[in-house]
């Protein structure tokens, strides 16, 4: 009897399979019917989880013609094996469905399958509350839509997941994504990706043009020094506030001038002093030079005189009639 015992027959259990498991929208779904047995006298289909006339979609009868119930919406079709079919689902078809079989005893069995059905999901688009955001002032609030039920949302900045930051904080369904204070750093381009079962979309790359401080440079933020930083928790950014930029900025230009002027008034003392100078020295030169003449007022030009002789003979002969001469010629320089 116990090698009886541990020979018996397994019981195969009766299941219900949804072929695809997730259906999508628009396409044919089967529910399959697994290990039916015994003689039967048909099977009938209901909407739901209970056996109830007004919920019957259809009852299949052995070597009989089918018959259509209430809930019947033109979609459906019974096959032999128990299995039934739907046409074009929609997402109005998601849900549980109650196979009733009838055996040739009398004896009923009943075995709920269920329907999954997602929408095939559109392109998302993100939306902003603002799309010309001030730094450091406003805060931006980016929404990933349209709002689909069973689904999943993923964001990316820069092509990367979100970095971990106080600055950023996600809705409990990730549908929006809130910027704190943004800088400039902030201007993306962001990416909304949404999910279910049956697929995937990705948005288009959104970016926010964030208004800089006219006072700042628009290059990329550099590290604040840390005794400059303000902590985020108290409501502001870290780094100086556009005043107290405006403040250095002026401060700098006012200690330009004041060193350009200090330099100009002592270009001009020095030009003074040089002027002065050679009016004194000019002043000088003319008094010694009165000085001298006064010292020497009957002092007479002294000239220099050079006698030149000249002997000039004729080339003739000299006569008694005339006899040689001699010319004697002055010849006066005056040097002074």
């Amino acid at each position: 009897s116990l090698v009886t015992f541990w020979n018996l027959p397994t019981t195969v259990q009766l299941t219900i399979e949804s072929v695809p498991f997730n259906a999508a929208e628009g396409t044919d779904v089967l529910l399959l019917v697994h290990n039916v047995t015994g003689d039967l006298l048909g099977y009938n289909w209901y909407r739901g989880e209970s056996v109830e006339k007004n919920q019957l979609i259809a009852t299949f009868k052995i070597n009989s013609t089918n018959v259509t119930g209430p809930a019947h919406s033109g979609r459906e079709t019974i096959y032999p094996n128990g299995s039934l079919l739907f046409q074009t689902v929609t997402q109005n078809d998601t849900g549980y469905y109650t196979l009733h079989i009838i055996k040739s005893d009398l004896q009923t069995e009943r075995l709920a399958g269920q329907l999954r059905v997602y929408p095939v999901l559109p392109k998302p688009v993100i939306t902003s509350n603002n799309s010309n955001p001030k730094e450091l002032e406003d805060t931006v609030v980016l929404t990933c839509g349209p709002e689909t039920p069973n689904t999943s949302h993923v964001w990316w900045i820069n092509n990367q997941s979100l970095p971990n930051s106080t600055r950023l904080e996600l809705s409990e369904d990730n549908r929006t994504l809130t910027l704190f204070h943004v800088t400039r750093n902030d201007t993306g381009p962001y990416m909304c990706e949404t999910r279910n079962p049956v697929s995937v979309s990705c948005s288009d790359p959104f970016t926010l043009n964030v208004i800089c401080s006219p006072t700042e440079s628009p290059l990329p933020e550099a590290r604040p020094h840390p005794s400059l930083s303000v902590d985020s928790t108290q409501g502001s950014s870290s780094g100086l506030s556009g005043g107290a930029i405006a403040g250095i900025v002026i401060a700098v230009l006012a200690g330009i001038a004041l060193t350009k002027a200090l330099v100009y008034f002592l270009y001009l003392r020095k030009t003074a002093g040089d002027q002065r100078d050679l009016t004194e020295h000019k002043s000088s030169d003319h008094n010694q030079s009165e000085g001298h003449s006064d010292n020497s007022p009957n002092k007479i030009d002294e000239v220099a005189y050079s006698v030149l002789n000249f002997n000039a003979q004729e080339s003739k002969k000299p006569t008694s009639a005339s006899p040689s001469a001699t010319e004697t010629v002055y010849s006066e320089v005056k040097n002074k």
